[in-house]
């Protein structure tokens, strides 16, 4: 009777590791179609408020290694967007090079100056509907890009900015 017991105990395991070994290869698989990434092609600035900068890292995680640091207010170029990370490179100070940055620390401003503002769009298309105006020389929340169009929030209303109507320089007016 021992010796089915024990069999049977390890046939629960053997069964049971198989199990976790294939939902966890599931998990990596929707993890990576899940952080896929996005071209972009917008200029945004740096809102990081720790006196060290915004970290700089080899990959879009906070996991991956800090390659470089950035200056609060200074311009960075996202060339793609993966979650919550951006793929940035070249930044106006402090680094050089390509690497990855968490998206909240970013910021983009509005331009539309002399006018009564710019538009918020439903997708990036000047064809879809808009969702909102914003007020020329205004500091956005930055959710993400498609292209050269930036995905923002003001005041509750998310919606994408036309490239014409964004400023992704911090202390000047864009004008």
């Amino acid at each position: 009777m021992g010796n089915r017991a024990s069999k049977l105990v390890r046939g629960l395991t053997l069964g049971c590791i198989s199990v976790m070994f294939n939902i966890a290869i599931a998990n990596q698989i929707v993890l990576a179609a899940s952080t896929k990434s996005a071209k972009c092609n917008i200029l945004a600035y740096v809102t990081e408020k720790d006196p060290q900068g915004l970290n700089v890292r080899s990959g879009a995680s906070a996991r991956n290694r800090i390659i470089g640091k950035i200056p609060t207010n200074e311009t960075v170029k996202i060339v793609s967007v993966s979650g919550n990370w951006v793929q940035i490179t070249n930044a106006s100070g402090g680094f050089k090079g390509t690497g990855w940055v968490s998206l909240p620390k970013l910021g983009i401003s509005t331009r539309g100056y002399n006018t009564n503002g710019v538009n918020l769009y439903a997708s990036a298309n000047q064809q879809s509907r808009k969702v909102g105006r914003v007020p020329s020389s205004i500091n956005l929340n930055l959710l993400g890009c498609r292209g050269d169009w930036a995905r923002v929030e003001y005041l509750g209303v998310k919606g994408w900015l036309a490239r014409q109507d964004q400023c992704g320089v911090a202390l000047t007016s864009c004008s």
